[in-house]
């Protein structure tokens, strides 16, 4: 297999701005979340050994989801003063790595990740796609050739999730995560499921019925108390369930030969660390002379 190494950029750079203590650059610049977002690349490249790589943002811009429901994220806090300028050297540090970044206005990172995936195993079916994210949204897209490696704690240690691990987890398989969500909600995203439905009895009503929908058609056979709920919560979990669905279309573009990990600029790693201070980080990237072959090999895990 040929791993496809997809970051969600968003969800490391705010896992790290709060795992590490207030870091600064030369330039009194505070860089913590710069540091830890590249540590825990070079550590997961370390890891997977990818073929590929590529990072996915999301955009300021409003997305169709808070169109559908103007709540949407809404109670999530603004992102701290001392982050905002970090995403733009993170950005900056990608770009000198020649690590290419995807985001599109009007969908969230988990949408353009969904649908590279797509793309990179039509193009490519011994390609597999490791998705680097504490988003659970994301493991509606684990299958036989896509799995997703979640931060446990800080930004050291993970946990990879395939198909099985998503099951054992949940109760319900990973393609039925939509529908898990559209009964029972989410909370970090501020939309409600079916008010009263759990976690185990919507694991226990999807392992019988499948699908939501599924559900609902067998109303009759479920528990008048449940039941009750579920007749109550329906439009919820209809919209539940549309802003849980990741889109696998959105109008970007996987190139094979610019993801390439043989394709990246190690040397333009190395002057982004030392403009930076991040002598470290220097110390874990690939020898130039050596660069070309193995280069995922001479990665030094934390």
């Amino acid at each position: 297999m040929k791993p496809f190494l997809l970051i969600d950029g968003n969800a490391i750079m705010h896992r790290a701005f709060h795992a590490l203590p207030p870091l600064t650059n030369v330039r009194g610049e505070v860089t913590n979340a710069v540091y830890g977002f590249c540590s825990m690349l070079l550590t997961v490249m370390a890891e997977v050994k990818p073929e590929y790589v590529a990072v996915c943002f999301d955009r300021p811009a409003p997305t169709f989801r808070k169109e559908l429901y103007e709540k949407y994220q809404q109670h999530r806090p603004k992102m701290p003063d001392d982050l905002v300028p970090q995403m733009g050297m993170i950005h900056e540090v990608l770009a000198a790595m020649r690590i290419p970044v995807f985001e599109m206005d009007g969908f969230e990172a988990d949408d353009v990740i969904g649908t590279l995936s797509v793309q990179a195993i039509e193009a490519d079916t011994e390609t597999e796609v490791i998705v680097v994210s504490g988003d659970r949204d994301l493991l509606q897209l684990v299958n036989g050739q896509v799995k997703m490696l979640a931060p446990l704690t800080g930004i050291k240690k993970t946990i990879l999730y395939d198909r099985e691990k998503v099951i054992e987890k949940f109760g319900v398989d990973p393609k039925q995560m939509i529908d898990y969500k559209a009964l029972v909600g989410d909370p970090s995203d501020g939309y409600n499921g079916v008010a009263g439905i759990g976690p185990k009895t919507a694991s226990d009503l999807l392992q019988k019925y499948e699908t939501v929908e599924g559900v609902y058609a067998h109303l009759g056979e479920i528990s008048s108390k449940v039941a009750e709920k579920l007749q109550t919560g329906e439009a919820d979990a209809e919209l539940a369930k549309q802003l849980a669905t990741i889109v696998l279309d959105v109008p970007v573009q996987f190139n094979p030969e610019k993801s390439r990990v043989s394709s990246l600029d190690w040397e333009g790693g190395r002057k982004a660390f030392e403009e930076q201070g991040f002598k470290s980080l220097i110390n874990r990237l690939p020898k130039p002379k050596t660069a070309e072959k193995h280069v995922s090999d001479q990665l030094e895990l934390l």
